[in-house]
């Protein structure tokens, strides 16, 4: 099963990098060039333990849907989502926030295992790996984005 590891450094206090990683919107627009959309569930805000959303999205030509759930969370620590419905056999992100003096470290796990066994696996190291690292970099980029502006307080200041 792979796993990306994500390390991200980011200039802001970690309540801020942790709400902004669990805000509908801002992950929304993270995920613009693939036309994501919140279809179901927490369609807006921020979501919450045992809440779940509904994505529907363009991914690899094909217009896909993905419930997830949130199944652990510690407030401005960590948050885990876990994949309910979709593509994937399993799919676990565990998003961790350390404070440290500058600003947040925010680590990714991103578990995942595709089906269609051998075949998948091969799908895996050949596009798959590769192609979730470089959504959750995007994802990442755009909450460092947020979080190092005043851009966050228009998105958690309402």
């Amino acid at each position: 099963m792979p796993t990306i590891h994500l390390t991200t450094f980011i200039a802001a206090p970690a309540q801020v990098v942790f709400d902004l990683s669990r805000h509908i919107g801002l992950h929304k627009e993270s995920m613009a060039v693939y036309h994501e959309e919140a279809v179901a569930g927490t369609r807006f805000g921020l979501i919450e333990k045992d809440e779940t959303v509904t994505w529907q999205a363009k991914h690899l030509f094909k217009k896909r849907l993905m419930r997830v759930k949130i199944t652990e969370m510690v407030k401005h620590s960590s948050f885990t989502d876990e994949q309910a419905e979709g593509d994937f056999k399993m799919m676990k992100h565990e998003h961790h926030f350390k404070p440290c003096d500058n600003g947040t470290i925010l680590i990714d796990l991103f578990h995942f295992e595709s089906p269609y066994g051998i075949v998948g696996q091969w799908f895996n190291s050949l596009y798959l790996t590769k192609y979730m690292k470089r959504l959750l970099e995007q994802r990442n980029k755009t909450i460092k984005e947020f979080a190092e502006s005043d851009k966050w307080k228009k998105l958690l200041i309402t």
